[in-house]
Parts: structure tokens; C-alpha cells; sequence
């Protein structure tokens, strides 16, 4: 009876492991998941067509924002009447696609609000940045750079598991995010924004939107209070349109994407304002800026990369000699 027992109690074991092998094993891949969706149909041709379907079918983890069918049809038509999933540039599908996959599995309950590097890359050379995209969580709400109005778009199915990483269903196509698109989904820098589309001011949003590249040194809305206090009592009310256009362009270096590493001790800065118009870069200390009037301000935040650009963000406004 005992050896009876004992044979049982083993049989058992082994069918439980086996059935654990078997659960890990029949588990979908991401390819899998879009695969098995009819939902998903544009979004498998799109990563044959890009040769991605490999890459997502693989043992690596990733986190994809998978647009439906009619996400992509609402994309394909914003491009022309006539362009289809078979004809567009399949550099740009590439580049779109990985502009919805993080290298990484993170489940919804791990999203917090902050920018994530994706795998889309900034230019074709070796060992190019890739783009960054700001997710913002709220609630059980999870908006990817800003939502639709802003070319991004809202997870509406979250957590499909896969057997190489997770996969959140988004309601648009995450478009390519220009430094624009990066200032205004992210809520710290409504100040900055108000300030770029103020009275009086050129058309800094056309002018951000092109091919630049862009560096820009943007200050958060703590940087614009702390600056209203320096101005007391008028504040940046106060500041002319001429001044504050000259504020706003002494933070963008054109043409130019300097990344974080490429700052050096002492360097100096000339933003497009004028030649004799620069800062210099302080690093010893901490990473932090001096501009014209000798004001230093710290670096908060580098490298949030954009498509046509980078953003630094910085926690005091600088000021040229006005």
C-alpha cells in the first residue's frame, strides 16, 4: 500500500511539471496574440512587410501598443486617399511600428507616468538614439505622448500576455513625436507652452514641427514660477513680446541634436537668438547651465528624444542680455 502511495504521489508530480512545461510552452508570442486577432490583420501585415514579424516572434521581452485595423486605416488616410498598409514607404511603417514597442515587458500595474525609450531609431547611423515616448497614467487611464489630438493615443485593452512580453491594445497610431508634440504631452510644461504660443510671438509651433533637428533647452513650470517671483512685481507679464521672443529662442540650438553625452565641462552654447547671445555648460557639481547674466540653472532632465530633435529640461528660465 505505501509503494502504492508512493507511485501515485510520484505521477502526480510528473504531471504537474509536465503540465506546467506545457502551459509555458503552448503560451502565445506577441506574433501569436496579433495573429490570432482579427482586430489585428493590418498590424501583422504591417511587421511582414517590415520584417519585424521575427523580431516579435522571438525570446526577447518587449512591450507593444498595438493599433487595430481601424487605427491604421484612420493613419493610412491622414497620409492619402490612395496609401494602404501594401504601398506606404516601408521605411517610415518600420519606423512607426517600432515607435510602438518598448524593449521591455511592463505590465499596466508597473506603468507610472514618465518618458520610455521605444526602439524606433532617430536617424539610420549606428547606434542612433531612439525615440522617446511620454506615457502619462492616470487612474486606470494610460495616454501614450498626449493622446490623439496630439498624435498619440489611449490604451483601451491592457495586459494581453504573451510568451516574450505583454501587448496593450491602443485606439490610434502613435504617430512620430517632433519636440512639439513632446512639449505639449507632457503637462510640466504647460508654462513653456503658453509662452511659445503667446501674442506676439512667431509661429514657433510650425517652426518646431519641421526637419531641424532641434535642441532644446526647455524649462519646466517651476522654472516659469521661480521666474515670475524674479520679475516681481510684473512677472513674465511684464516682458515685452520682442524680450520674451528673444527669452524663447536663446533655449534652441538649430541645427543640432545634442544628446546628454555630447555636453562637455565649459562648453559653450550658441542658441539661434544671436552668435553673441550663448551659455556655458557647467558639469562639475552637477549638470547645470550659466547663461549671459551669469544665472545658473541645473539640467532637471536629458535626453527625451524626439524625431526631429531633443528636449533638456531645465529648472530656471534662462536669460539673454536683453
Amino acid at each position: 500500500m505505501k509503494k502504492l502511495t508512493k507511485f501515485i504521489g510520484i505521477a502526480f508530480l510528473s504531471l504537474t511539471i509536465f503540465s506546467c512545461s506545457s502551459d509555458s510552452d503552448s503560451q502565445p508570442t506577441i506574433v501569436d496574440i496579433a495573429s490570432e486577432n482579427a482586430d489585428f490583420s493590418t498590424l501583422v501585415t504591417a511587421l511582414n512587410r517590415t520584417g519585424l514579424t521575427a523580431t516579435l516572434d522571438g525570446s526577447g521581452q518587449f512591450t507593444v501598443f498595438a493599433p487595430t485595423n481601424t487605427a491604421f486605416q484612420t493613419f493610412f488616410a491622414s497620409l492619402g486617399s490612395s496609401v494602404t498598409v501594401d504601398n506606404v514607404d516601408v521605411n517610415v511603417l518600420k519606423k512607426v511600428l517600432l515607435n510602438h514597442v518598448i524593449g521591455a515587458e511592463v505590465k499596466s500595474a508597473d506603468i507610472v507616468t514618465g518618458y520610455a525609450s521605444t526602439l524606433s531609431p532617430f536617424n539610420s547611423t549606428a547606434n542612433s538614439p531612439t525615440l522617446s515616448m511620454y506615457i502619462q497614467k492616470s487612474g486606470g487611464v494610460v495616454t501614450i505622448n498626449g493622446g490623439a489630438s496630439n498624435g498619440g493615443a489611449i490604451v483601451t485593452t491592457a495586459d494581453l500576455d504573451a510568451s516574450n512580453g505583454v501587448v496593450h491594445v491602443v485606439g490610434n497610431v502613435i504617430g512620430l513625436p517632433t519636440v512639439v508634440n513632446h512639449a505639449i504631452a507632457n503637462p510640466d510644461f504647460t508654462s513653456l507652452v503658453g509662452a511659445l504660443t503667446s501674442a506676439g510671438q512667431p509661429d514657433f509651433v510650425g517652426i518646431l514641427s519641421g526637419a531641424g533637428p532641434f535642441t532644446v533647452f526647455a524649462p519646466n513650470n517651476a522654472a516659469f514660477t521661480s521666474l515670475n517671483t524674479e520679475l516681481a512685481p510684473g512677472g513674465i507679464a511684464s516682458v515685452s513680446a520682442a524680450n520674451l521672443t528673444k527669452v524663447l529662442t536663446y533655449h534652441v540650438v538649430s541645427p543640432a541634436n545634442v544628446r546628454s553625452t555630447s555636453l562637455t565641462e565649459g562648453q559653450v552654447v550658441t542658441p539661434i537668438l544671436a552668435p553673441s547671445q550663448t551659455f556655458t555648460v557647467l558639469l562639475s557639481g552637477g549638470a547645470r547651465l550659466k547663461d549671459a547674466n551669469n544665472r545658473e540653472c541645473n539640467i532637471a532632465a536629458t535626453d527625451v528624444q524626439a524625431s526631429n530633435g531633443v528636449i533638456h529640461v531645465l529648472s530656471k528660465v534662462l536669460l539673454p542680455t536683453l
